[in-house]
């Protein structure tokens, strides 16, 4: 999030399909009371090495499956879930406690991204060596969990896609599996790096690809991070994972046409903003 938005917001309204582009007014004052209260819930907190974050929005039928999915150890070390409640109308917040989460609440819903990036903010404050990111809905298995931290714990990469390409998928939607294959190709052109399933939620990373890369999206944040990442030269890497049906409730998505172009839009701006920052970098370290 850049420091102006930070400290003024973005005046937005939601697109079909609740979609916002740009950050609603509200955002940074939600966010600050959010971080107030989670302060206050767990004082002195240190969370364990594996620190799983979600976002969840509406997913109280969900949820509780997915926590307790969560095993508490994996690649030989402890793992803890932080929920970020972005706004939710129904009981996710509640659920999430008794399946044992830490949830940080957003009172109002500021958008997927927004609520994944005080996830990664709580996450390396409180001390997690590793970052692992999951969705609500129970599509991404958390029995995937080690496949694609153990890259990560053995120093072989620090930014892991859970691929659904290398892997297997259940959704029989197949404009979405057509565009999992071209997000995938644009980004290899743009960028050079061979990547299979650029959407994936299930992903872990290292604390600090989140702390130094530039992240704005209030939705579509996944590519934004993946490009982001590459063009700073963080090793990326991919592992196969499995991709299943949602267990209850509606995808926040939008028709596949608008998902998609809006996808595909925040891809080719991350990788211009990108490659404009590096080229300024570049006239700047000249003599």
């Amino acid at each position: 999030m850049s420091e102006q938005e930070e400290r003024h917001g973005v005046a937005a309204e939601p697109q079909p399909g609740g979609v916002a582009t740009t950050l609603r007014p509200y955002v940074p004052e939600v966010r600050a009371e959010a971080l107030r209260e989670f302060d206050e819930r767990y004082p002195d907190l240190r969370l364990a090495p594996v620190t799983v974050v979600i976002a969840a929005y509406d997913e109280e039928e969900a949820i509780g499956h997915v926590l307790d999915g969560i095993a508490a150890e994996a690649c030989g070390l402890a793992v803890e879930t932080i929920v970020v409640d972005d706004g939710s109308g129904d009981r996710t917040t509640d659920v999430a406690q008794r399946h044992g989460a830490r949830v940080a609440t957003l009172r109002r819903n500021c958008g997927h991204g927004v609520a994944l990036r005080l996830g990664y903010e709580l996450a390396s404050r409180h001390g997690a060596r590793y970052i692992v990111t999951l969705d609500a809905d129970g599509e991404w298995d958390p029995a995937d969990i080690p496949t694609v931290l153990q890259p990560l714990v053995d120093d072989e990469a620090d930014f892991v896609i859970g691929s659904r390409v290398l892997g297997s998928d259940d959704g029989d939607d197949l404009v979405r599996r057509a565009g999992v294959r071209l997000f995938a190709a644009l980004i290899r052109l743009l960028t050079g790096v061979r990547v299979t399933d650029t959407s994936s939620a299930l992903r872990a990373l290292r604390p600090e690809v989140t702390q130094t890369v530039r992240q704005e999206q209030v939705q579509y944040q996944t590519s934004e991070l993946l490009i982001g990442a590459i063009c700073r030269g963080y090793r990326v890497t991919e592992r196969p994972v499995s991709h299943h049906l949602r267990i209850a409730g509606e995808s926040k998505k939008g028709a596949n046409l608008l998902y998609g172009f809006r996808y595909a839009r925040v891809i080719v701006r991350t990788w211009l903003r990108e490659r404009r920052s590096r080229s300024a970098a570049t006239r700047e370290a000249r003599p």
